[in-house]
């Protein structure tokens, strides 16, 4: 079985689209969350990925925000401009399939949330020290978290309980002996200084995460988002990667 592993679409249409295009044939797709927020094209996003075979798609902050679910002060003010401009142009269809996400999944002895399993929306992991607590919050094998926009693989060590963390990068191969928490990085607003939607595809069957990243026409969405009147601040960033 093949699993394309995708989070943070961000209302980036092209993003996603080329990241679809890239991943070939998949069996299923796992979305962690926040398909909204930031980019020109909710709609567009939410509905190609409601289209996408055996979805389980999960509830992000940028999504729980414009249902109303955590409060838009919570975000800091390019954010709320972007979230404002969301909630009046988002379908009511559309907004109604967001109030159907889930905060976590479990398939097998994989868990799945945005954030944490404490916190499933909102804590960022990014560090050993966050990541060892994290570790002693769930008891599945693997937990796949979004929300960084940061590829990451943090793994626990049995025998001397430490645990180390792996930056992933285009063509990183991880095979899965101990318990894993692995970041695929954003599809439509990557952090980690690497403009390339990032995504990930995952093996089940052999215990295997790959990390891919793929170019899209990024200026194209800058267009789009300064003529939709968006904050200049989250187009900027989409050639920067920050």
């Amino acid at each position: 079985m093949r699993i394309l592993v995708i989070s943070d679409i961000h209302a980036n249409h092209s993003a996603l689209e080329a990241v679809l295009e890239a991943a070939g044939r998949f069996d299923a797709v796992w979305c962690l969350g926040d398909l909204v927020g930031y980019g020109p094209d909710p709609n567009q996003v939410i509905n190609t990925v409601r289209s996408l075979p055996n979805l389980i798609c999960l509830l992000g902050n940028h999504d729980a925000a414009v249902i109303n679910r955590i409060d838009l002060t919570a975000f800091n003010y390019d954010a709320r401009l972007s979230l404002k401009w969301m909630i009046d142009t988002i379908t009511p269809d559309n907004l109604n399939y967001l109030t159907t996400l889930p905060e976590t999944a479990i398939i097998e002895d994989v868990l799945l949330a945005h954030g944490s399993p404490r916190n499933p929306i909102w804590e960022y992991i990014l560090d050993i020290y966050t990541a060892q607590n994290i570790f002693n919050q769930f008891t599945e094998k693997i937990f796949l978290v979004g929300h960084s926009h940061i590829p990451l693989a943090f793994f626990h060590n049995p025998i001397d309980k430490n645990i180390f963390v792996r930056p992933l990068i285009a063509g990183d191969n991880v095979l899965i002996y101990h318990r894993h928490i692995f970041n695929p990085g954003s599809v439509g607003q990557p952090r980690d200084f690497d403009p390339r939607a990032a995504y990930a595809i995952y093996y089940p069957e052999s215990g295997r995460w790959e990390s891919y990243r793929v170019e899209y026409d990024y200026k194209n969405v800058q267009e789009r988002i300064l003529k939709a009147g968006l904050p200049e601040h989250h187009a900027i960033r989409l050639s920067q990667g920050v």
